[in-house]
Parts: C-alpha cells; structure tokens; sequence
C-alpha cells in the first residue's frame, strides 16, 4: 500500500527583513556619529575632570594655549598685547564667554595671565576646556 506523501512546510527563515534592518541600524548609527569636531583646531592634551560638559555653542570666544607658550585667539596666532586689543575691539565684551583651552603640560601662571586680561576688559564668564 502507497501513502500519499503530505508536502511538508517549509519552516525556514526569511533573511530579508532582518538584513533590511541591520542596514538601516547601521545607517543610524552612522549618521548619528560624529565623525570630525570642527570646534577643535589644534591637537592639546586637555586636563581631566569629573565633571565635565561639552557644550560648543557659535558665539564663545576660544582662546587655546600650546605646551610650547603659544597663543591662538579663534583660531590665530597672537600674543598677549595682541589678545588684549582684540578683545578691546569686541563689541558687548561683557556679554561674550570665553573658553580657554591649554595644554595639561602648560603652566599655570599662563592661564591665570590670560584669565586676567579677560577679567581687565569685563568678561565675566570665563571657562577652561578639560576632557
């Protein structure tokens, strides 16, 4: 006696989705990473900090100062009578916050000198950048 085979099912995996979504994860994460910071432009090596915030709003003013005692003003090399007149040619200087980035190698009475340049021409909110 012949029994009639049944078709079996067939219980395999449909892949397409799942590829469909790893692709489209792997677009998100992709878009979402940040892949240059355009606020940094020069390699330091920043002190750490428990409590640090990485907030790079367009209208801060950045002040960066190397391990060799040079000193960049948005970008600029400039020295310390330079600082103080730039400065000076700002319009509403009280309103304005300055970011100081130094070199964790860099003294500290380089930055304290620069800390009080901004506080002579009335800058009230002064920060230091750190990791």
């Amino acid at each position: 006696m012949q029994f009639r085979r049944e078709d079996e099912d067939n219980f395999a995996l449909d892949l397409t989705p799942l590829i469909d979504v790893v692709f489209l994860l792997l677009i998100f994460f992709m878009v979402s990473t940040v892949f240059v910071d355009f606020n940094r432009r020069m390699d330091l090596t920043l002190p750490s900090s428990k409590s640090s915030t990485s907030e790079a709003p367009d209208d801060i003013l950045t002040i960066e100062l190397t391990a060799n005692q040079k000193m960049f003003f948005q970008g600029e090399q400039i020295s310390m009578p330079q600082l103080e007149s730039k400065i000076s040619g700002l319009k509403d200087v009280g309103k304005k916050s300055v970011v100081i980035r130094a070199d964790k190698g860099l003294s500290f009475g380089k930055v304290v000198e620069v800390m009080g340049v901004l506080r002579a021409k009335k800058i009230e909110d002064i920060s230091v950048a750190v990791k």
